[in-house]
């Protein structure tokens, strides 16, 4: 009898250690004391209709397509070619974005000076490390998933613990009133938005794990929304605690989480345990979405919307070329740091990654609603249960969030120095990917037409013959 390798638990410890990322808490928490408005609101609007449709489209299109393949189905070929693309390259940018916070951490906890040249071969060297990882089946990893979704659950809970003990005995950086949990109603104020959202996206990668459950119709959804709750509380619990120890306008993005510790408790044996927690969660995160970062490629790369290089695998069915060019293009952002015109680094490639992702996710709402209309006697295990005005909201309220926070998060608000630095580079980064992205639809739709011409005239032939015969 075949032994399944996920159960229940195993998929929310999977969903907890793929989307729960440590370090988007800080991010998060330089929204200031408005994240509380928006991580449940974004939870209300947001999560709660896209872990339901997740659940649905991953029960009912089972495969290893995933969002690629529920866009792909509902509008054509074209638009899973740009699904398939955003969805990938976001993964490159976040190997980069890792590489400088996986330096900044180490450096953080083992105060030593290094050039600027070590710095660099030291990043590259957690980069080809990853890409080295990230070759393997993921069942051999699953052990590292487990322990960085213990540790992620460890760290978050000791920083919103130490939060609460800081702000019992000493106050709070930010007092926190009723009035500043609302956010300033402003275009400026509007760009968070993208940061909460980015931190509840990535569900759908669990619903790849199906095959290997003994009843995944039944316990794919269940460890969708239970993980999510989990996500959320953590998320704001962590936050809570970075906000408590440091000011919005002091908070770093990179090392913003282990500078909270360090305030609250001291720089002590306790910041080093947590920055080595930290580094093991930063190489289980990649390596759990590579799983579905690199299947959706190639899988695409095999229905001709992607590059054939993807395709390509090694002995034991893993993407083996895909992992490198990964490699190569976080490799060459982080030899680019020293000459980037913003230093805060970090943001700058985690923010292109962030809005690249989120671009990947946009066409998934009406997908949903398109498949419904198209394909209504098809086998639904798990149903979102509504009537065309409730699944339309459900659908489209989640589309314009993220259209909306894509739109504050790039476009500059004013033309003040600090705003053209942040965004600009975000920008000219999204600008640069959309452009490849419709050389590879050009591509992609050229390479149909040639195979429908094929199919077409194999078809005439074998006519040919028959009536010859």
């Amino acid at each position: 009898m075949k032994v399944k390798k996920f159960r229940l638990i195993d998929a929310v410890l999977a969903s907890v250690c793929i989307i729960l990322t440590v370090e988007s808490a800080a991010p998060a928490a330089a929204v200031g004391n408005a994240q509380y408005f928006w991580w449940i609101s974004m939870l209300v609007l947001f999560f709660l209709p896209y872990g339901l449709i997740s659940a649905e489209l991953g029960t009912t299109y089972i495969g290893e397509g995933g969002i690629y393949d529920w866009v792909r189905f509902a509008f054509g070929s074209k638009w899973g070619c740009r699904v398939a693309w955003n969805y990938w390259v976001n993964f490159a940018l976040w190997i980069a974005s890792l590489a400088v916070l996986f330096k900044d951490t180490l450096l953080r906890i083992i105060p030593i000076e290094m050039s600027t040249l070590a710095e660099t071969i030291l990043q590259l060297l957690f980069i080809w490390v990853i890409i080295y990882m990230t070759t393997k089946e993921i069942r051999k990893s699953k052990w590292l998933m487990n322990i960085a979704a213990i540790f992620k659950a460890v760290i978050m809970l000791l920083v919103g613990g130490l939060g609460i003990y800081y702000a019992s005995k000493y106050g709070v950086a930010t007092p926190i009133t009723p009035r500043s949990m609302l956010p300033d109603l402003d275009l400026y104020s509007l760009s968070f938005v993208s940061i909460i959202i980015y931190n509840f996206v990535g569900f759908e990668i669990v619903t790849t794990l199906a095959a290997d459950m003994d009843n995944p119709r039944k316990e794919i959804p269940r460890a969708l929304l239970l993980g999510g709750v989990v996500i959320a509380a953590f998320y704001m619990f962590a936050s809570f605690g970075i906000g408590v120890a440091i000011p919005v306008s002091e908070l770093s993005t990179s090392t913003g989480l282990l500078d909270s510790i360090i305030f609250m408790i001291g720089n002590n044996w306790v910041v080093v345990a947590v920055g080595i927690m930290m580094l093991v969660t930063f190489i289980a995160n990649i390596v759990s979405w590579a799983y579905g970062s690199t299947y959706v490629a190639k899988y695409a790369a095999d229905h001709h919307d992607m590059p054939e290089i993807f395709s390509r695998t090694n002995k034991q069915g893993v993407p083996n070329q895909t992992p490198i060019i990964n490699g190569i293009i976080a490799s060459a952002l982080i030899i680019m740091v020293p000459f980037l015109p913003n230093q805060d680094v970090f943001w700058s490639f985690f923010g292109v990654g962030v809005v690249t992702l989120m671009l990947a996710y946009v066409l998934m709402f009406p997908a949903f609603l398109k498949l419904r209309k198209t394909n209504p006697d098809i086998m639904r295990p798990f149903l979102v249960k509504g009537g065309k005005v409730k699944l339309t909201l459900m659908a489209l309220v989640p589309m314009l969030l993220i259209i909306a926070s894509l739109i504050f998060t790039i476009i500059p608000m004013n033309t003040s120095e600090a705003e053209l630095a942040t965004k600009l580079p975000l920008l000219i980064g999204v600008i640069i990917s959309v452009i490849i992205q419709e050389i590879l639809v050009v591509k992609s739709s050229n390479k149909h037409e040639r195979l429908e011409i094929e199919m077409a005239q194999q078809a005439n032939g074998e006519k040919e013959k028959s009536k010859m015969a």
